[in-house]
């Protein structure tokens, strides 16, 4: 297992670096260019070779990789006021008010740089901060808890290989009594189930991979999942779509339902949609998608892409149309 581990990330790591965005740009043109999408996608590649940072150790490159197939945590970076990579203070509408995500990078004391290793894995499976307290849901630790321990001890490596940024936490703006801290511990009792993910046995081993980068690595239940009042997911109507999705945009229906969600896409359009953001219709992603296909899963090995796309094949239909909500 550790040796497909390790070609999964020597086959497309990205960099930070400029030509990393470079790379990104060029996904994006491609994506408007519809005939022209094989070259710019060669010259991605050829762009993506020369960011490789020189000198990186296996688990560093491991742990990008990890980082990659999580969506590259588009979340942590303020893009629209140009904030530094990682750094937090983006805005995240939600439901139940704004969430500002926090400054993940190393420095000592506005980031994870006096977090330990055990800190971080802590509230990565458990939701609990290096302070003791628990985390608001809407850090998905509910779907990081599935991922393995050495996964995440790479992630660690690589997070701290990011240039430490001073940047003060911004609190969060919840709705009463959404913002009150100790309920987050009657939440968890309720919701959250702690625990790696289970490879199921009566599935082969891709189907079992691509379940593995949804449901843990991902997280792609958080935004593809109703919730319920409680600000929990509906587990009747997992993946079948929310209209409470990233920063408030629908998030849609990925069952392959043929009416509602994507049974019409096959498993080569699912794949070729998260490498470049092209849709079967001509469409391209845009908004918190399209950052994480810029950020993530157009920087992965295509194998990875592959697996997705069959785990997201072989689940249920749901019948559950999206639409925006009526004012």
């Amino acid at each position: 297992m550790a040796n497909r581990y390790d070609s999964w990330a020597s086959q497309s790591v990205r960099s930070t670096v400029p030509c990393a965005w470079a790379a990104a740009r060029l996904r994006h043109f491609a994506r408007r260019v519809g005939w022209f999408v094989p070259v710019v996608l060669a010259l991605t590649a050829l762009t993506a070779r020369a960011a490789e940072r020189p000198g990186a150790s296996a688990a560093e490159r491991r742990g990008e990789y990890i980082f990659r197939l999580s969506g590259g945590c588009s979340c942590h970076t303020d893009i629209k006021n140009k904030g530094a990579f990682l750094a937090g203070g983006r805005p995240l509408q939600t439901p139940f008010g704004i969430v500002y995500a926090p400054n993940i990078t190393p420095d000592a004391d506005t980031g994870l740089g006096a977090w330990s290793e055990a800190d971080f894995i802590r509230a990565m499976t458990q939701g609990i901060g290096k302070d003791g307290r628990h985390l608001f849901p809407a850090f998905p630790y509910t779907s990081f808890t599935r991922m393995e321990e050495r996964d995440l001890k790479d992630l660690w490596i690589y997070l701290n290989t990011v240039p430490p940024v001073s940047k003060i936490n911004r609190p969060h703006e919840l709705v009463p009594p959404f913002g009150i801290r100790l309920g987050v511990g009657a939440w968890k009792a309720l919701y959250f189930t702690a625990g790696p993910f289970r490879p199921d046995s009566a599935r082969s081993e891709k189907i079992n991979r691509g379940a593995y980068i949804v449901q843990a690595l991902g997280h792609c239940t958080e935004c593809h999942t109703p919730r319920n009042l409680a600000g929990a997911l509906k587990p009747e109507l997992r993946f079948a779509g929310s209209t409470d999705g990233a920063e408030g945009q629908l998030a849609p229906n990925i069952t392959p339902d043929p009416s509602t969600g994507i049974g019409s896409w096959s498993a080569k359009d699912i794949a070729f949609f998260l490498k470049t953001g092209s849709k079967p219709d001509g469409d391209v992603a845009g908004g918190p998608m399209g950052e994480v296909i810029d950020a993530g899963y157009g920087n992965v090995a295509d194998s990875d892409l592959d697996a997705v796309a069959a785990y997201l094949k072989s689940l249920d239909p749901i019948v559950h149309k999206v639409e925006k909500k009526k004012r």
